[in-house]
């Protein structure tokens, strides 16, 4: 419980409801999953908000904008301390590969062996690993984080590319 008391977390994270059109029950519970998850335990530093004498714990509101992640950062006292674009072109094909991969792993829960479904669970827990480390490489020299709150994030990242 400690742990929550550190300044450099997320205390807070939204998703910009007018980005995502639609979502199914298997990706709202992601979605659900991953903000607890997130808000219980994670470590968050933005380098220019603290640079610029913000301090956490972050409130952060992601949203997608013209093609672009837009993470705008919140400190602990609600001042808004900046806004971290990351371009979304570079995650296109792991998203997709992991949409495919969760389908195909959502689909054999309901008629595959135990060996089927354990086989394209290591399979998609890669590709989310995969996609976590080139999420840290994107965030470098903007967000010092742990592997476990980027992959997470990356989750937020899937539920945000969901069109209808």
């Amino acid at each position: 419980m400690t742990e929550n008391l550190h300044p450099d977390r997320i205390a807070r994270i939204e998703l910009d409801e007018a980005t995502i059109l639609r979502r199914s029950e298997t990706v709202e519970s992601e979605r659900r999953a991953a903000l607890r998850d997130l808000e219980s335990d994670n470590s968050f530093r933005p380098l220019r908000a603290a640079e610029n004498g913000h301090k956490g714990p972050w409130a952060l509101h992601l949203a997608v904008i013209d093609g672009r992640l837009a993470i705008t950062v919140h400190d602990g006292q609600g001042k808004e301390a900046g806004t971290i674009g990351l371009g979304l072109a570079r995650f296109r094909r792991v998203v997709r590969e992991y949409f495919a991969i969760c389908d195909s792993y959502y689909k054999a829960l309901r008629k595959a062996s135990a060996r089927e479904i354990e086989t394209l669970d290591m399979a998609r827990r890669g590709i989310h690993d995969r996609a976590t480390r080139q999420l840290l490489e994107a965030l470098e020299g903007k967000v010092e984080t742990d592997f476990d709150t980027a992959r997470r994030l990356f989750t937020l990242i899937c539920v945000l590319h969901i069109k209808a």
